[in-house]
């Protein structure tokens, strides 16, 4: 049985957050949420979001940081993502239940008219060390360029891609 390829990231900041994710992973291949140094990620804090999900499935943001504004068009933090995700909340929420499944990191990139939204999500385990946490970092950018020449794990020409 062959195991799939684990998704490297598109962009370098995607790229950074990954490895350090990696660093953090325990003996089982997970992240606890309190092993997160905001400190580490100081340059990213703008782009990343964490969605924790309840008994329910019912996701919410629990973290928000302030460049989500421009890709929801509202302050995210403390809503349910229902509430908050629009035309491509599927794919959003679709990167937020694949990384729960997979424990490992999934991302893409979607195409909007006023440019690209490259989309990281990360799974964490919560306090009580249950797998009900992502780490989400989603950028804007205004061109293709911008995109790590190293990416060929994701297609990039439909409005919709993943990994």
């Amino acid at each position: 049985m062959s195991k799939k390829p684990v998704f490297q990231g598109v962009t370098i900041a995607q790229q950074a957050l990954i490895n350090y994710w990696k660093q953090l992973r325990d003996e089982g291949g997970c992240v606890r949420r309190e092993a997160i140094d905001p400190g580490a990620l100081r340059s990213m804090l703008a782009s990343i979001s964490i969605v924790q999900f309840d008994e329910s499935g019912d996701g919410r943001f629990r973290i928000a940081g302030s460049r989500l504004r421009d890709i929801f068009g509202m302050e995210a933090r403390g809503r349910r993502v229902a509430d908050v995700i629009g035309e491509y909340g599927d794919a959003f929420a679709l990167g937020l239940s694949v990384a729960l499944e997979r424990r490992a990191p999934v991302g893409g990139v979607i195409e909007q008219a006023n440019g690209m939204h490259a989309w990281l999500r990360l799974p964490l385990l919560d306090s009580n060390g249950q797998l009900t946490m992502v780490l989400c970092h989603d950028e804007m950018l205004p061109s293709r360029r911008l995109i790590t020449p190293n990416s060929d794990s994701v297609h990039t020409s439909s409005p919709r891609a993943a990994a």
